[in-house]
């Protein structure tokens, strides 16, 4: 059985390795991004979206352990 997840592991890892191969190859026209009046470096557009997801990824699990402690202080300041 511990054979078995390993290797569903190991395909999942592999089809996502992939499909974020696919995508960077195939979203490789630079762009330039305008935000409040400033206007960013010609990035590739691939680069931009995976740049972002990882940004992304990290301050999503940060607001939720914010709003998940607030919401225990409040929890227990009722009590």
């Amino acid at each position: 059985m511990r054979n078995l997840k390993r290797a569903l592991l190991a395909i999942f890892v592999l089809f996502l390795f992939l499909a974020i191969l696919a995508f960077v190859l195939e979203n490789q026209q630079s762009v330039s991004l305008l935000f409040l009046g400033w206007a960013g470096p010609q990035l590739p557009v691939s680069l931009v979206v995976v740049v972002v997801l990882l940004i992304g990824m990290v301050i999503g699990p940060i607001l939720g352990w914010l709003l998940g402690h607030r919401s225990k202080v409040s929890r227990k300041r009722l009590v």
